[in-house]
């Protein structure tokens, strides 16, 4: 019987889509298509390749109304935040104005005698393994310099955002992408597994959990199977004595609660210096206070529901034991009455935690932030590092030369100063410790889709 993989929608709870999954051979006839397709597209010219990508990219643009609608539907965002498009629109320009000079050849030396060179060619079939929270900007990082790079792609979406891959596949297809060159399968976890212990794909990257990441690195083990994994976070703010206040409260809630705090790089902690906590405590719970949760297709509402009950259940039971180890809740619950026990979660700041609470060490991936007071940097640059976590880091202050000094000493992907939750395409979005290895965007988001070869020719002299 085959098994059909679906889409349960966490604003009604009803089974919102649904498609079959492809068996393992059906799976390996697809790759065996992108890879027998590969050599042809990545010999065509690189701007035509670019002027594809991009023509795929405007025509998901052309979808945007039915998309907002769809991510509503499967993963709860408030449909007044639309479709991920500007970050779209914006990775897909940068992505494709540094394709040139970045995959152009290294000359080292070009003599009378010898020329040397180090050039960069595509790996072959890349597998895309997509998670639900950014659906669309998450497959973009890869799929945009993968496909201009020369390889094919298959993309494999989340089950919670099934949708996402047919619209991506629709769009390029549109866009005239030769056949095969992008497909978007639905998989179950054991096939994808199969496929990658069968060496089915010359480079993985994988957007997910710990654990996931964990049986990607399984499946690949002793394959020689490139790897990208982008994987959890328990991303720490601190604000420094010389912060601006209110601008602090307003970035660190926002990077805490949008999307139901559902994004890889939301703050999950705070640290605030004692001589502005107090305030900075009390203009949160002000600003969280003023959302509004409530069903995602209505305009007023600022905070949907989590992507499934599951999940919220994880931030309840997280927030649960804070509270009796001796945590403070600040947010009175009552104030959300569409927190109906299951998927609609009401936001909740923490104080009185301290890091033998899982709130404050294990990855949340909800609305729900706990805050502490400290006496100094260096006490915040510990409380900091002391994570099995290293994506972002999210520094304030007014002083430059502090933020560069405090960020030096953070393990972490990236640093942040006075602002938060943001992907800067010109930049590498890399983590270290559990939370991954490899790196999307900037140029080394090409590096990671493509081989060096390096050219030693001695030229015949008469």
């Amino acid at each position: 019987m085959t098994k059909m993989i679906q889409c349960i929608s966490p604003v009604d709870g009803r089974v919102y889509a649904e498609r079959p999954a492809l068996s393992l051979a059906d799976a390996e006839a697809a790759v065996a298509r992108a890879r027998k397709a590969q050599s042809a597209w990545a010999a065509r010219p690189l701007a035509e390749r670019i002027t594809l990508v991009q023509a795929g990219v405007k025509n998901l643009n052309a979808l945007k109304d039915v998309i907002v609608e769809e991510l509503a539907w499967q993963m709860g965002r408030p449909t007044r935040y639309g479709g991920e498009f500007g970050g779209v629109n914006d990775r897909t320009a940068y992505m494709s104005g540094i394709a040139a000079a970045t995959l152009a050849p290294q000359i080292v030396e070009d003599s009378a005698t010898f020329k040397r060179q180090i050039t960069r060619e595509a790996l072959g079939v890349v597998a895309i393994i997509a998670p639900w929270n950014y659906p669309y900007l998450t497959t973009i990082n890869t799929l945009v310099p993968a496909l201009i790079a020369g390889n094919t792609v298959i993309l494999k979406h989340a089950s919670q955002t099934l949708l996402v891959g047919e619209r991506m596949f629709e769009a390029f297809a549109a866009a005239g992408l030769p056949s095969d060159v992008f497909q978007n399968l639905f998989l179950t976890h054991d096939v994808t597994e199969a496929l990658i212990k069968a060496r089915a794909f010359n480079f993985v990257n994988f957007t997910g959990s710990v654990a996931g990441g964990a049986n990607i690195e399984r499946a690949a083990a002793g394959t020689f199977t490139g790897l990208g994994l982008e994987l959890g976070g328990k991303d720490p703010g601190y604000v420094a004595q010389d912060a601006d206040l209110d601008a602090a409260v307003d970035s660190l809630m926002d990077g805490a609660m949008f999307n139901a705090g559902q994004c890889c790089c939301g703050i999950e902690r705070i640290y605030v210096h004692e001589s502005l906590y107090d305030a900075f405590v009390e203009k949160s719970v002000a600003w969280v206070k003023a959302l509004k949760l409530g069903n995602p297709f209505d305009a007023t509402s600022t905070l949907g529901p989590m992507a499934h009950r599951r999940f919220a259940q994880i931030v309840r039971d997280q927030t649960a034991e804070a509270i009796k180890a001796g945590a403070k809740p600040l947010i009175d619950p009552a104030l959300f009455p569409t927190d109906d026990g299951g998927a609609y979660l009401a936001p909740q700041i923490l104080v009185n935690v301290n890091h033998n609470m899982r709130v404050m060490g294990e990855e949340s991936f909800g609305p729900v932030v706990g805050i502490m007071k400290v006496a100094s940097d260096a006490e915040a640059v510990t409380l900091m590092n002391d994570s099995p976590y290293g994506l972002t880091c999210s520094i304030w202050t007014a002083d430059a030369e502090r933020a560069a000094t405090i960020g030096a000493q953070i393990e972490t992907g990236t640093v942040f100063m006075n602002r938060c939750d943001y992907l800067d395409p010109a930049l590498c979005w890399t983590g270290c410790k559990d939370t991954g290895r490899g790196g999307s965007l900037s140029m080394l988001g090409y590096y990671s889709v493509t081989r060096p070869k390096s050219y030693h020719l001695k030229k015949v002299t008469k």
